[in-house]
């Protein structure tokens, strides 16, 4: 089972969010909002498997589909019966599907620079992402990574920052294989005909400046799913949670708060 950490409020009936990140894989992703969700509610973080320390190889076939797996058993092992999720780009992904499979598990969404289906701007810059892993190798895949998370200007703002993250994702990067599996996942993922069916409370989240997934997947999801509404900013790229970490909380924390 993949590794996971619990913040926040206890017992069986407190108020539960799941937290999933991206590409990266790693629950530490979510730093910036645990000390904020965590005052409110019972706060999971998990490692996706086959990164950090959810060791292994992601399955070659699969996708989404097992990813979404991954989570339902997490829950099982810990009796959840209900709880709200939160996935950035990928895990939102994830949220799609476990809300279109099994919809009387999940309270609510939030969906972060999130899609139904890919754009081809996406996969364009997945296609040089690709390239430099495997022709110029890790240091180089890890190097260009913060150029499709942050503003520029913040990312000049925060040049020492850049340098720890770069050091910590060259030591701790999770594999081609497993890189390359969980793209082909999430390039193959297609839920829009399912998205009319997905009817829970659900907040997305997307920027104008993001240059890995353009906003207007998420004006897309906003339209096609029934109760659905849009949170769009004008800056925070496409980690914006990470970027504006108290404009974002706020906006989370009081979405799932509102009755």
């Amino acid at each position: 089972m993949v590794h996971y950490d619990i913040f926040g409020a206890s017992g069986e009936d407190a108020p539960t969010i799941i937290l999933s990140s991206g590409l990266g894989g790693s629950g530490a992703y979510w730093t910036p909002q645990i000390e904020a969700l965590s005052e409110h509610f019972r706060v999971i973080t998990y490692d996706h498997f086959g990164t950090g320390r959810s060791p292994g190889e992601v399955p070659e076939h699969g996708g989404i589909t097992a990813m979404a797996d991954d989570v339902l058993e997490l829950a099982k092992t810990l009796g959840i019966k209900t709880f709200s999720f939160m996935g950035h780009a990928l895990g939102g992904l994830i949220g799609l599907e476990i809300a279109a499979r099994q919809p009387d598990i999940i309270d609510k969404l939030v969906l972060i620079n999130a899609w139904d289906k890919a754009d081809p701007h996406s996969g364009r810059c997945f296609d040089v992402r690709i390239a430099l892993l495997k022709n110029s190798g890790v240091p180089a895949f890890v190097k260009a990574q913060p150029l499709f998370l942050y503003p520029a200007v913040w990312m000049s703002e925060n040049a020492e920052r850049m340098d720890a993250e770069e050091a910590h994702a060259a030591a701790h990067f999770q594999g081609e294989q497993n890189i390359l599996r969980r793209i082909a996942a999430l390039r193959s993922f297609d839920i829009g005909d399912r998205l009319a069916e997905i009817t829970h409370q659900t907040l997305l989240v997307a920027t104008k400046d993001d240059l890995l997934v353009p906003y207007t997947r998420s004006v897309r999801l906003s339209k096609m799913m029934p109760n659905a509404e849009l949170a769009l900013l004008d800056f925070g790229a496409h980690a914006v949670n990470i970027v504006d970490a108290p404009k974002f909380n706020k906006l989370v924390v009081d979405f799932l708060s509102r009755v």
